[in-house]
């Protein structure tokens, strides 16, 4: 595998439901705009990515072993609408249906096991490709591994490698777990050291390298600012032990199967008709007859057992 493309599969479905109106549904007024939205990213990033793997990650539970160590952890969210939640078994059919693998784990994050796989390829040689705009997970990206936040689905993507996170938060991504320890992230209800914001995270970082190194240099810090860091320690490195991500638990499928090879066109066709996604089928259309399309697309077989060209499929459409 040269080119691994690991989703946070939640991330895309907050980005697809808020993005696409709710009142996109079927015939039948089943709501599927979620769904549509997951979907035109999964076909955007084959054409722009041409990854040969493809893993979905998704949240599982709430009960993890964050949320265990701290009882208010993420309370505070917006409360999500049920109609989200109504779509998501139709974005597992819908991953299923292009043949991707999606695992999750009821103790864990979506971005641990990101954490795992991301760490597991880099280390044989794989060029990775995280899709997500979640800050934990820009303490992963290297010379291998880069970031890439979707903007208007994924026509305007961003991509962060170990600058881009710098340009961006002012820190280098080993240290993004430390700056949380210190300005907190309210996405995650971790408050950090009350008082240090932003530029005041990254200065210290910027000077100290960790959040050890800050409290090691207290006496060298002005007085108003080693005061609130004197206040609120424990505080600090809870936050920072919360943002660091888990890269040592069991891959629920090994890394060898997340390979594309064959991409099942007549059961990602069957879905997209089935939830009557027309401008969907003619982007897969588009991408048949590509070289990506040629060599990641499977053959559709007529009931006669004639095997169409790649050019003739686009009339079974």
């Amino acid at each position: 595998m040269n080119h691994l493309v690991i989703v946070d599969g939640h991330h895309l479905m907050y980005r697809a439901y808020w993005a696409i109106p709710r009142t996109l549904k079927t015939s039948s007024g089943e709501q599927v705009n979620t769904v549509f939205g997951v979907a035109s990213m999964l076909i955007a990033m084959l054409s722009k990515e041409e990854p040969d793997g493809l893993l979905v990650c998704f949240d599982e539970g709430e009960e993890t072993f964050r949320h265990e160590a701290a009882e208010d952890y993420k309370e505070g969210r917006a409360e999500t609408p049920d109609d989200f939640y109504d779509q998501i078994p139709r974005v597992i059919e819908l991953v299923d249906a292009f043949g991707f693998h999606h695992v999750s784990n009821p103790k864990f994050e979506a971005d641990d096991l990101i954490c795992v796989y991301a760490k597991l390829a880099e280390k044989q040689g794989t060029k990775v490709t995280i899709v997500s705009g979640d800050r934990d997970l820009f303490q992963l990206a290297s010379d291998k591994v880069t970031i890439v936040v979707p903007h208007k689905g994924y026509q305007q993507a961003e991509y962060l490698n170990p600058d881009g996170v710098m340009e961006k938060l002012g820190v280098r991504p080993d240290q993004v777990a430390s700056y949380k320890g210190l300005c907190g992230d309210s996405s995650d209800n971790l408050p950090g050291v009350n008082g240090i914001g932003p530029k005041g995270a990254s200065e210290l970082l910027g000077k100290y390298e960790t959040l050890e190194g800050i409290y090691k240099n207290l006496d060298d810090i002005r007085p108003k600012v080693r005061e609130k860091l004197e206040r609120d320690k424990e505080q600090a490195f809870f936050c920072e032990k919360m943002a660091t991500l888990i890269s040592d638990m069991p891959l629920p499928v090994p890394l060898k199967e997340l390979d594309v090879t064959k991409l099942p066109t007549e059961s990602i066709v069957s879905f997209l008709k089935e939830m009557e996604f027309t401008l969907l089928l003619k982007r897969i259309q588009q991408q048949l007859i590509t070289d990506f399309g040629s060599e990641h697309f499977e053959e559709i077989e007529t009931g006669s057992g004639e095997i169409k060209t790649k050019k003739e499929q686009l009339t079974l459409f």
